[in-house]
């Protein structure tokens, strides 16, 4: 029989993580590293107010538009928690936006609102979590490809979405969830759906920089043969981060239909890629073994700023999309010449 691993054992993989050199070569301590990745991404928000304030400065500067841009950041942010730690585990989730359309349709069905404010919040979050579990089972013991499962589920869940709407918009009519879009929900100014983005942010980074499950997910993304001798059950460690994308998935569902007030198949279109772009330009490694939540949510607000920007400005979408493929460019070379210049100091 095989002997049970002993603490030490289950360390090494952590262990290892800790004294060996970063993968992108510097050899400055991690949390030196981090803080220049996100002094960077705040140095490019920073310039992107900047251009706001000075071709929309009476609209952009607004509180009611700085309210806006945070919300808008909201949904896609806890979304984008979810992913980082998949990516950080070595994983990718492209269904992402696709749960949370199913998600979405699904607990805006007059059936569903028959049961209210809760009916409609625990039927996103089962959904969600119900989709992160299949997802889950088929990469960690159907040892399919991550990018091959995520994406038959993004056809799937796509497709039931569209089935049970018909291509019709499904409105709310649940009083007690339409209220937390109004600005009487503000709490000190702040919208309530900033707050619970606020909430999964902070709970997000303490699982991943305060916890075993935190380390383990490192360590899996690492290395996860050596992850697996060391004693951490490598398929349950999975199963659980595609679970966590899909909860997270399933709240981003219930946010969103506060704020748009109704439920559709076209929801969370293009989520996956969003959610993806930030976790990278935030300094989490597309191939596993490092991750940073406080990075992901600047690249969030990067490109929830340069939307809102440019359509203060009437710019055209394809313009939107060039401009956001030219800063991932700019912040991931800024971010690897910063980082080459500080382990060379």
């Amino acid at each position: 029989m095989t002997q049970p691993a002993t603490p030490a054992q289950q360390d090494a993989p952590m262990t290892a993580a800790k004294s060996a050199p970063d993968k992108g070569g510097s050899r400055r301590p991690p949390g030196l590293r981090v803080d220049v990745r996100n002094l960077s991404l705040l140095g490019v928000l920073a310039v992107l107010v900047a251009v706001g304030g000075f071709t929309k400065p009476d609209e952009f500067l607004a509180a009611s538009n700085l309210q806006l841009v945070l919300t808008q950041a909201s949904v896609i942010g806890v979304v984008t928690v979810g992913m980082t730690f998949v990516i950080t585990s070595g994983g990718i989730d492209l269904s992402v936006g696709a749960i949370v359309a199913l998600a979405s349709v699904w607990a805006t069905t007059v059936a569903t609102q028959e049961f209210g404010f809760a009916g409609i919040l625990f039927t996103a979050v089962i959904v969600g979590v119900g989709c992160g579990l299949v997802n889950g089972l088929l990469i960690a013991y159907g040892r399919m490809v991550p990018f091959i499962a995520t994406l038959a589920m993004l056809a799937s869940a796509r497709g039931l979405a569209l089935q049970i709407t018909d291509g019709k918009t499904q409105i709310v009519t649940v009083d007690s969830v339409l209220d937390l879009g109004v600005r009487d929900a503000y709490i000190l100014g702040i919208p309530p759906l900033v707050l619970v983005f606020a909430a999964v942010t902070v709970i997000g980074w303490l699982v991943l920089n305060r916890t075993t499950f935190g380390r383990r997910t490192v360590a899996v993304g690492g290395n996860a043969e050596a992850a697996r001798l060391a004693g951490i059950d490598v398929r349950r460690q999975r199963l659980y981060l595609y679970l966590l994308s899909g909860l997270c998935c399933g709240i981003a569902a219930f946010m969103l239909i506060v704020l748009a007030g109704s439920g559709q198949n076209t929801n969370g279109n293009l989520y996956e890629l969003d959610a993806i772009a930030a976790a990278i330009i935030g300094g989490t490694l597309l191939s596993g073994g490092r991750g940073t939540i406080v990075g992901s949510v600047l690249g969030v607000l990067v490109f929830t700023t340069i939307t809102n920007i440019f359509a203060l400005n009437n710019l055209e979408s394809a313009v939107q999309q060039i401009a956001k493929g030219a800063i991932i460019v700019a912040a991931v070379l800024v971010q690897h010449r910063t980082l080459r210049g500080a382990g060379e100091a």
